[in-house]
C-alpha cells in the first residue's frame, strides 16, 4: 500500500483575508481534528498537496501528517477546490484512532470486463451503477479499494451489494445501517438495436402526388 506524507505546519493567522494572503504564497489553509484532541489549524505547500491529490488513493489511505516534529496518522474528509482553476482551497483530515471503526468511501475497481461472458458471446455493455462504497473498519484494515469481478455475467445479470466481496474486517455501511441488499452495483445490459428507416412514408407521398395529379387534369377537362 503506497504512503503519503504530508508535511504541515501551524497556522496562526485565521479569517478570509488571511487565507487569500496564504494562497497567493503557494500555500493551503487547512484544519486537523478529532481523536480526542483539539482542531489545530494547518497550512501545506499547494503544489505537494496538489500532486498527492492526483492518485486515487489518497482519497482512501491512512495519511501521515507531519506537523513540527509531530506525526499523526489521518485521513482526508474534505478538499475544496476552485471553481475552474486547478487550485485546492482548503482541506480537512480527522485523527484516527486506531481501536475505533471509521467510515470511509472507497473506489471500486471492476476486473475483468473485457472477458465479461456477456460482452464476449452476446455483444452486451457494461454499465456501472456504482463507482465507489462507502465502508466501515478499524485503521489497519483499511483497503484501497474493493475489487468486483464481472466475469462470469452475462446479458441481463447484475451484481448487487450483497454478492461483493470486501475483505476481512471490512463491513459495508449500507447494509450496516438496514439499506438494500438488492441495490445494484453492476450489470451488463443488451445492446441497443436502433430501428432501420421504412419506405412507408415516400411511397405514401407519392401516392398522395399520383391522386393530386389526377384532380388537376379532372378540372382541366371542365
Amino acid at each position: 500500500m503506497e504512503v503519503f506524507e504530508i508535511n504541515a505546519n501551524l497556522r496562526e493567522v485565521q479569517g478570509k483575508g488571511a487565507s487569500r494572503r496564504l494562497r497567493r504564497a503557494g500555500l493551503v489553509p487547512a484544519v486537523v481534528y478529532g481523536g480526542g484532541g483539539d482542531p489545530v489549524n494547518l497550512q501545506l505547500e499547494h503544489n505537494d498537496l496538489f500532486h498527492h491529490a492526483q492518485h486515487e488513493a489518497f482519497y482512501s489511505h491512512i495519511l501521515q501528517l507531519n506537523v513540527d516534529g509531530q506525526s499523526h496518522r489521518v485521513v482526508l474528509r474534505d478538499m475544496q477546490r476552485h471553481a475552474f482553476k486547478p487550485t485546492i482551497m482548503h482541506v480537512d483530515f480527522q485523527r484516527i484512532d486506531e481501536n475505533k471503526a471509521l467510515s470511509m468511501r472507497v473506489p471500486l475497481h471492476f476486473v475483468n470486463e473485457e472477458q465479461c461472458a456477456g460482452v464476449k458471446t452476446g455483444g452486451g455493455i457494461i454499465s456501472h451503477l456504482m463507482t465507489e462504497l462507502e465502508i466501515s473498519c478499524l485503521p489497519k484494515d483499511l483497503p484501497e479499494y474493493i475489487e468486483v469481478d464481472v466475469l462470469a455475467l452475462e446479458v441481463g445479470d447484475a451484481l448487487h451489494l450483497s454478492d461483493l466481496k470486501v475483505p476481512e474486517g471490512v463491513q459495508i455501511a449500507a447494509l450496516l445501517h438496514g439499506g438494500d441488499p438488492a441495490q445494484s452495483v453492476v450489470s451488463v445490459q443488451a445492446p441497443r438495436v436502433e430501428a432501420e428507416p421504412t419506405d412507408e412514408a415516400p411511397e405514401a407521398e407519392a401516392d398522395a402526388g399520383d391522386e393530386a395529379a389526377a384532380g388537376d387534369d379532372g378540372g382541366d377537362d371542365e
